[in-house]
């Protein structure tokens, strides 16, 4: 009768463990979804908690998270929407790096002009914390993203928010050049054809492999 009973007990301490196992594995890369509390001020700590409460709320869904963007963004006024247009283009400038461009190329297998801006839209999409480290680091990457979270680690939709938002804001329905794009570039921000270069050192494919290891390991 012991016996029994303790082999019974230890079934079902299995089932626990494994349905614990699956909802921590179902966890991985969701972020916990705080209440959003607006400020009067678009910085960089209001864009990323935009970013961040988008990610919460949208559960890996790239066209969801755009929709929570837009639609938070459209509580803001003009100006705002401006601003949040504005550090966008920084961060987008800012992530023209020759180690964002490996990553890619780890990651995808290819880099194109066009690819190589979605995938920089990507990285900011997916919050401040990984988008900072993998400036700094892209071996960060490698244990901070899933391969089965994204078909494509492209994000397009991250370019129009800012004029989607405005559109809804103001009730504008053709662009001008009050919309956030125009007075963003307007401030010298064109990442399409200003005059900024590619930071960092060129790379050869064959030197990635050793160059950055945990991801030649985990994507190739």
């Amino acid at each position: 009768m012991k016996n029994t009973l303790l082999f019974a007990f230890l079934i079902l301490t299995l089932i626990s463990c494994e349905k614990m196992g699956k909802n921590n594995s179902q966890k991985k890369g969701k972020s916990e979804l705080k209440e959003f509390i607006k400020n009067d001020k678009m910085d960089k700590t209001e864009f990323w908690k935009i970013i961040e409460y988008s990610i919460a709320k949208s559960n890996n869904d790239r066209s969801q998270q755009e929709k929570v963007i837009i639609e938070k963004l459209a509580t803001y006024n003009p100006e705002q929407i401006i601003e949040f247009e504005v550090i966008f283009r920084q961060l987008i400038i800012e992530a023209d790096d020759f180690k964002i461009m490996a990553v890619q190329k780890i990651i995808e297998g290819y880099v194109s002009d066009d690819s190589f801006l979605y995938f920089r839209c990507w990285l900011i999409g997916k919050g401040e914390k990984i988008y900072t480290e993998t400036l700094k680091n892209p071996e960060f990457l490698a244990g901070n993203i899933y391969e089965d979270e994204d078909e494509l680690h492209y994000f397009e939709e991250l370019m129009y928010v800012a004029t989607d938002a405005y559109k809804i804001k103001t009730g504008k329905k053709e662009e001008d050049e009050t919309f956030p794009r125009d007075i963003a570039i307007g401030k010298g921000l064109d990442y399409d054809f200003g005059p900024y270069q590619t930071k960092g050192v060129d790379w050869k494919e064959e030197e990635l492999p050793k160059t950055y290891p945990k991801l030649w390991e985990k994507f190739n």
